[in-house]
């Protein structure tokens, strides 16, 4: 893979640098694995009432997600996320049952949704969120890039808008090299 994108459904920043990282792979022909990162395991499973159909719609999501990184259909998992993300972030719905029933069934996943309720894959959603975790944690969350040749991966980039191509391709090509440096640690401004 030439990335790997540790990602919360429910996180709409996450949805936003989602897209950016879609036109990159679009643009530069990169693959890209989609893998599992839990809020809800990031803060200790402490979720408020408003928030909890959406989270567990998502850790749902991310069963599926990590069943189909499992039998290689990264693919797949990204028109998952794409259809997902359509549905609730592009038309203002808050995540739930509803909404990931109709994403599965528009990326023609129906053979891999009992993955959804499986318990089983509980395992590896934990597993994939401690890889992301401990590859650019302490202090981070949704998302996180991994990329080859380069020792940790990165919360981020997170953006307010995605960017058009060319825009998109200078965050690429300027996060990059910073990626690979071992003495990198950290660029940030406020959020507006």
């Amino acid at each position: 893979m030439d990335a790997t994108f540790f990602f919360d459904p429910v996180c709409p920043w996450t949805w936003r640098t989602s897209r950016w990282l879609v036109a990159v792979a679009q643009a530069r022909g990169l693959r890209v694995q989609w893998r599992a990162f839990s809020l809800a395991i990031l803060n200790d499973g402490q979720v408020s009432p408003e928030f909890a159909e959406p989270m567990a719609a998502s850790h749902r999501v991310l069963r599926l997600v990590e069943a189909l990184r499992a039998q290689g259909r990264h693919d797949d998992a990204g028109r998952l996320y794409t259809e997902v993300g359509a549905r609730s972030h592009d038309a203002g719905n808050p995540l739930g049952d509803t909404i990931v029933a109709a994403a599965v069934e528009a990326a023609g996943l129906a053979d891999a949704a009992p993955a959804l309720d499986d318990e089983r894959w509980d395992a590896a959603v934990h597993e994939s969120h401690a890889l992301a975790y401990g590859s650019a944690g302490p202090d981070i969350g949704s998302p996180v890039l991994m990329v080859p040749d380069a020792s940790r991966g990165i919360h981020g980039p997170i953006i307010t808008e995605v960017p058009g191509t060319e825009d998109a391709l200078t965050i690429w090509d300027s996060m990059l090299p910073l990626m690979r440096l071992d003495t990198f640690h950290e660029l940030k401004r406020a959020r507006r």
